[in-house]
């Protein structure tokens, strides 16, 4: 497959289907993340296998990514649709030394490296699409889902023994599930041609490295909180929080520190913690 190099303002795929470890070596301006590097054709989960890497004493910042994926998984143990050729598959792993309960604020850092990285990545194209980040981690276009992350942790009483965050980035698809077709859409759909996935996976990994080193500075997201919430699609919208008690709405005023959703309700600010609760538009996904 041909790939425009480093320096080049294409970010069009040439031909091929099959990822190439040479243009992402090649492209690679990161300092750890991603240098040790295995790309693979086929994989069963690109999350297992860097699982299986951080038990075997991998160094922070290994990389797995895939052609193919046969058992991607989503969150909330959905199956991931990871056909061959099409989306960018990866995961990575990260060695933390804080403390677990801060791990989820991770799934914010990664959405919005991934949103900064889509916007730099598509600058050039004369159509222009919206990024959003709706929270606390689906990347959005024109009102559909281009970006899934999952963020899987191993801990002990003592501390964090490794972080593993998976992404699938909907690049080049063409088509998707029935099911999920009308809150799908990839950016082959949105501008009619082919990308680049092995140039679009290292401008991810380059955000996401800054992104980190902010975050570590005070283990939290003060430092890009502001930034977060120009891309949050809820800020200032009403949304619907649907949890175990029941479906209320409120005003998303934007995220705490601790990555909270902030949501206006009789008075008074809530706090909305990700993982316990599923936030929708009043009338849709977004």
């Amino acid at each position: 497959m041909s790939i425009e190099k480093k320096g080049s303002e294409s970010n069009e795929q040439k031909s091929g289907t099959s990822l190439q470890p040479k243009c992402i070596r090649d492209s690679l301006q990161t300092k750890w993340l991603g240098r040790n590097l295995v790309v693979l054709e086929e994989t069963g989960s690109t999350n297992e296998d860097v699982k299986r890497l951080a038990r075997e004493g991998a160094t922070e910042g290994t990389l797995v990514t895939a052609n193919m994926q046969s058992a991607g998984k989503g969150s909330k143990g959905r199956h991931w649709q990871s056909p061959a050729g099409e989306a960018l598959y990866f995961s990575f792993l990260l060695r933390p030394v804080f403390s677990p309960q801060k791990a989820s604020m991770l799934t914010l850092v990664i959405a919005h490296s991934l949103a900064v990285a889509l916007q730099k990545f598509l600058k050039n194209e004369e159509q222009k699409h919206s990024i959003g980040i709706k929270w606390p981690n689906d990347i959005v276009m024109e009102q559909k889902k281009l970006c899934g992350i999952l963020t899987e942790m191993s801990a002990t009483m003592e501390g964090i023994d490794y972080v593993v965050i998976g992404t699938g980035v909907n690049v080049n698809n063409q088509s998707f599930p029935e099911e999920v077709a009308d809150k799908a859409t990839s950016l082959a759909l949105l501008y009619g041609k082919e990308f680049s996935r092995e140039q679009l996976l290292t401008m991810i990994l380059e955000e996401f490295e800054k992104d980190y080193a902010i975050f570590l500075e005070t283990e939290d997201l003060s430092g890009l909180k502001e930034d977060y919430e120009k891309h949050l699609l809820n800020k200032g919208e009403q949304v619907r929080i649907l949890d175990s008690k029941g479906e209320y709405t409120g005003l998303a005023k934007g995220i705490s520190d601790q990555g909270e959703l902030l949501v206006e309700r009789d008075g008074g600010v809530e706090k909305i913690f990700a993982g316990e609760v599923s936030v929708r538009g009043l009338y849709s996904y977004v």
